[in-house]
Parts: structure tokens; sequence; C-alpha cells
């Protein structure tokens, strides 16, 4: 046990150091700093942009908890703030390894620290200098601790800050913990109370508006949201469909989540049941960036150390999507479009597997006599499973899903992979036919690489992944005198659209059977 207790400290200063050596360290932290500072100078909290565009987008209650930190030097706080992360880390050990139950006292603790320090999660965490791993903590030791007259106080606290922990007050009402969910709910209104009076204006601007405006957070769509929302929006579902399907999707995953939460209460295991909360709260949220992403973590290693091989190789395959990131890592042996998409929400997928899953509470609850049968029902589910994800993943990918697609700039101008049709003026010049764009493509396994010349009357150049869904901007380059380029990429252009535009707005040309003719000679 002191060997492994070694290896996290090991693995939590090297980690430390690598973030202090990172130019845009903490961003996150010097968000809250600099936000603060603005408010006590006199403007307002909402209005704060930081230098890398990022906004204060917490309530204002979290504001109040956060203040302290304007009162000392930021280096001072930078170097507290990493170190109580890393604390954190083996604060959230300490319950997670009593709740594996192994029969070794203490052994587990120090590896479910170690695989949590090593994870992207908390990696993200530290990087960032994020609140997300303290609120982990809070919902956790709350969720699993013993009745009390102070019971679901941390809940009320934690979604003060973060609002996704209100879903912990309805566990506490499914599980019959009354009490509970009525300190945590009343928690909640004290804190939004006290901020209302301590800063109305921030408080009236927040929940009059700003708490709906999820651009602030940044694009949804990107590959860092793990959520089902943004799931759906990689996935390119029209805009009139999307938050129908995406409630229907989260009531399902909640509902079903809230419901094996229960069984696992009753069954005496309350680590499980809270972690499972906690992983719906990351399915459901609308934006669950990495660093909101502990839960997984914890549910994997609660799935390790079960009994039954299914159970431990489902751990260690959610385990290893925290881990790594599987569609970076894969992507170079993914041969198809769908297959790409799976590796790159292998996270999302995995936790709305848990959330329906629940640990396996079913199996637990039943007499022997039933299990297996309910063992072979569970085989014929897992195999009817694997044959849809299979299906799925020979499948192109909707035209609006392209979750490969990346406009290249000027720095990347020099790699031949990406400009590949002309590298000299000369070339470029006898490459342009006179015509508003001409372009060439090449294709690879999972994608396909459009690269070419515009003349002098194109202003704009975008590309549409399918109709009517939001064009991608395409950068013109000045790569040499009197010559603009462009390139770009694309997973698959079944139904895609380049349009260029002249300066007074007017559409020049639209070239979309070229590029079906690409995807063709692709297959």
């Amino acid at each position: 046990m002191a060997l492994l207790w070694a290896g996290f400290a090991v693995a939590a200063l090297v980690s430390v150091a690598l973030v202090l050596r990172r130019p845009d360290r903490l961003s996150d932290l010097h968000i809250y700093h600099g936000a603060l500072a603005d408010l006590r100078a006199g403007r307002p909290l909402y209005g704060y942009v930081a230098a890398n565009g990022g906004p204060f987008t917490y309530p204002p209650f979290a504001a109040l908890v956060l203040w302290p930190i304007t009162t000392v030097a930021l280096g001072v706080v930078e170097a507290v703030w990493l170190a109580a992360t890393c604390a954190a880390v083996v604060a959230l050990a300490v319950p997670v390894g009593r709740a594996l139950g192994t029969g070794r006292a203490g052994q587990p603790m120090p590896a479910v620290a170690v695989l949590l320090m090593l994870s992207a999660p908390v990696q993200s965490n530290l990087r960032f200098g994020q609140v997300s791993i303290f609120l982990v903590l809070l919902a956790l030791l709350d969720g699993m601790g013993r009745p009390s007259r102070v019971r679901g106080v941390l809940v009320g606290v934690a979604a003060a800050i973060k609002l996704t922990p209100l879903l912990f007050v309805v566990y506490f009402l499914v599980c019959g913990r009354y009490r509970d969910a009525a300190r945590a709910a009343a928690t909640f209104v004290a804190c939004g109370a006290l901020a209302l009076a301590i800063l109305p204006g921030e408080s009236l601007t927040y929940w009059a508006g700003t708490v709906t405006e999820t651009s602030r957070i940044g694009n949804l769509a990107s590959l860092g949201n793990q959520s089902v929302h943004g799931m759906l929006l990689r996935l390119g579902l029209p805009d009139d469909a999307l938050p129908l399907v995406w409630a229907a999707l989260v009531v399902v995953v909640c509902a079903v989540a809230l419901f094996r939460a229960r069984q696992l209460a009753g069954q005496g295991r309350p680590g499980h049941a809270v972690v499972l909360v906690g992983c719906a709260t990351v399915a459901a949220s609308p934006v669950s960036w990495t660093h909101h992403q502990v839960w997984p973590v914890l549910a994997a290693m609660l799935l390790i150390g079960a009994a039954g091989v299914t159970r431990r190789l489902a751990g260690a395959a959610l385990l290893t999507s925290m881990l790594l990131s599987l569609g970076v890592v894969l992507g170079p042996v993914s041969m198809r479009p769908g297959v790409q998409f799976l590796f790159e929400n292998a996270r999302t997928l995995g936790v709305c597997l848990l959330c329906l899953a629940g640990f396996g509470a079913v199996a637990v609850a039943v007499r022997p006599a039933r299990r297996a049968a309910l063992r072979r029902a569970w085989l014929r589910v897992g195999v009817a499973a694997a044959g849809i994800l299979a299906f799925f993943a020979v499948q192109p990918l909707p035209a609006g899903a392209d979750p490969t697609f990346k406009a290249y700039g000027p720095e990347e101008v020099a790699n031949p992979r990406y400009f590949f049709v002309c590298r000299s003026p000369a070339e470029c010049a006898d490459f342009g036919t006179g015509a508003p764009v001409t372009f060439d493509t090449r294709t690879e396994k999972t994608k396909v690489r459009v690269n070419g010349v515009v003349s002098a009357q194109v202003d704009r150049l975008e590309y549409h992944s399918a109709p009517g869904g939001p064009p991608r901007s395409i950068p013109l380059l000045a790569t040499y005198p009197g010559v603009r380029t462009f390139s770009f990429r694309s997973a698959t252009m079944t139904h895609g659209r380049l349009v260029a535009y002249a300066a007074d707005g007017r559409e020049l040309a639209t070239y979309d059977d070229e590029l079906a003719a690409a995807l063709a000679r692709r297959g």
C-alpha cells in the first residue's frame, strides 16, 4: 500500500509540474479571479470576458464562495488550488475504496487515487483550475453519509454553485429520504437568497437570462462535450427535432438510473447508488466537459472491483475511455465514419449504458435460482446491443454529422498532406483555371481532403455538410503573392456543398456533384 501511495505522490507532483509549464495553465481559475476582481471594482460579473474569450458562467452564489481568491496574490491562489485538487482526489478515493468492499482494509484507496489522478477528468481539473472535482466530492460525501440532521446540505451547496447536482434531490425523493431532499432544496434556495441579498444585480441578470445562454459556455458540438446533448449535436439532428429527442433520451436515462440507484441503495450499496446518479448528471447536462466527467471514472473503478467477468470487462472498457481519448488514439484504424463516431463518443455511450444497467443492480436482488436465467437474458440483450452497434458502425454518418471536419490555417500550409494541389506561386497560378474555385480531393480511410485555389472575385468560401445545416467557414489563405488557397477535411461528402460568395454576398458558384464524385472515388 505504501508503494501505491508513493506512486500517487509521484503522479500528483508530475501532473502539477506539467500544468505549471503550460502557458495556458489554470485558465478557468484565472477567469474566476478576473471576474471577481471586476466585480470588486464595480463592474458587472457576467460582463467579464477573459483574454481567451471565456466568461464567468456559474450562478452568483459561486462568486460568493470564490470571493476569498481575490484577497491574496494570484500565485498563492494557484498553488493552494492545485494542492486542494490533489487533496480532493484522495478524499474521493477514501469512500470509493470503502465501497469496493474487497476485504483488504485500505488497500483499494491508493489504487483508486492513482487511477483518478491519471484520468483525463482529473488532469483537466488540474490543467484548468476547475471547481468540478470539489462539487463531485460534496455530492458523494452527502449521498453516502450516515443519517444526520445535516445530510443533504452539501448537495444543496453544490447545486447552488453548479445546477446539475439538483438531480440528487430527486434521488433523495425516489429513495424516500424526504428530509434529506428538503434540506438540500432549502439549502439551495437559501444560498440563492443570500446571493440575491448581497449581489442583487448579478442575481437578476443570471436568473433572468444568463442561465439559459449555453452559447457562453463554448462550442457545445465539440468533442469535449461528452453529454447526450453534445453527441446529438455532432450527430447532425435537425434543429427542430433536437430538443425533443434530447429531452426524451434524458428522461429515459435519468429515470432508469434513479430506479437502479434506489435498488442499489436498498441493497446496502449507497456508494454505487450515488455514483450512478452522478453519472446520470453527466449524461443529462447540456454540457459535460472533460473536467465534469469525474463520476464515470469512479463508476469504472466500482465495476472493476465488482464480482463477475462481465462487470470487470465493462469497467475496464469505461476506464480506458476515461484515461484515453479513443477518437484520437484509434482514429488511424477506424475504417468507417460510423466507427470513428463511436470512438469519439465512447464516453457518452459508456455513461448511458451504465445508467441503464446500473452496476447490474437487478442481478444482485434476485434469488440464486433465477440468476442463471437472468444471465442468459442479459447475454441475449448484450448480443442484440452488439449487433445494433455493429450495424451502426458500418453505416455512413448522417450528412450533418462531421466529427472529423477541420479547416486548415496558415500555420499548416507547409504540410504537403493538407496542401497538395500546388507548392509554389507558379504551380498555383497554373492550377487555377479562372473559375471561382478550382480544387482537387484526396481520399483516406476515414476522411476526404479538399485543397484548392480561389480567384480574386471570391470573398468568402463556405462548406455545408448537410442541407439546411449550419455552414462551415473555410479560411482563404494568402499563401503566395497574388494567390489564395484553402484546405479542409470532412468525414463524408455525400451531401457536401462548397459555395463561393462575392464581396456583395452574391453566390458565385456551388460545387456539390464534384464533392460527391470524390466520395464515389473513395468507395
